[in-house]
């Protein structure tokens, strides 16, 4: 489903990604961790070039990244992504948020996009919701209405870039529980998050990066599992997490 091949990126002189490649399969749940800074966040903005590469090549269902004849846009709607900070519009309310790029990308009449969005509003749990402005609701309930929103496009692959990391301890988990859910529907998901919980529940491989690299990319029973057999910079990323 995902192909990344031999990927590299420059700020200026700073290489961000160093030669990264992985493939992910069709119904996968890959999380991608790592220090800060390791370029977790930037790898995955690649998927959907939302971050432009210099060197390499990703293919998503088929379809280059790098060949001029792919509609990026098309593309993206086919690939849901889910940040940090929600994102949703503010000014608009959730039924809205829910049905503006149905309408727009998707070329979907307005009732289609309401029946599509509240549909996968009930599935993240917040139909009762729907009327309300994204400032109305808290930090969880948000962004479980960015993934609905996400959904309502129906996506082939979705991403999520640290999803919990701006929210209180106590929200984490009505995010994670609708994640996991996903899952187990057979959703394909490159999460990069520090949720080791969740890696080791969900996840079928774990990508660990460092410095731009991908340093480890194995089964999750053989990352948590066997300590011993990783490099040294995930040993000691491990033995930090782990014991708390």
């Amino acid at each position: 489903m995902i192909d990344i091949q031999h990927i590299s990126k420059w700020y200026g002189s700073f290489r961000v990604l160093d030669d990264c490649s992985t493939r992910i399969s069709k119904g996968e749940v890959v999380v991608v961790c790592g220090p800060s800074g390791s370029g977790k966040s930037t790898l995955i903005k690649t998927v959907n070039a939302l971050e432009p590469f210099q060197k390499g090549d990703i293919v998503v269902d088929g379809i280059s990244l790098t060949d001029p004849k792919t509609n990026l846009p098309k593309l993206r709607a086919r690939v849901g992504m889910v940040f940090q900070h929600f994102e949703l519009f503010p000014h608009l309310s959730v039924t809205e948020n829910l049905t503006l790029a149905q309408i727009k990308v998707l070329g979907r009449n307005t009732d289609e996009a309401r029946a599509r969005g509240l549909k996968m509003l009930e599935r993240v749990g917040l139909t009762v919701h729907k009327d309300k402005y994204p400032g109305q609701l808290s930090g969880g309930q948000q962004q479980r209405v960015a993934i609905a929103r996400a959904l309502s496009m129906d996506p082939i692959v979705m991403l999520f870039d640290e999803p919990t990391s701006a929210l209180d301890p106590e929200m984490v988990g009505e995010v994670l529980d609708v994640m996991v859910k996903l899952a187990d529907e057979g959703m394909t998901m490159m999460v990069v998050t520090h949720e080791m919980g969740f890696a080791k529940k969900v996840s079928h491989r774990v990508i660990f990066m460092d410095e731009g690299r991908i340093v480890e990319d194995c089964g999750k029973t053989s990352f948590f599992g066997d300590p011993e057999a990783r490099t040294p910079r995930a040993k000691e990323f491990l033995s930090k997490i782990l014991q708390h």
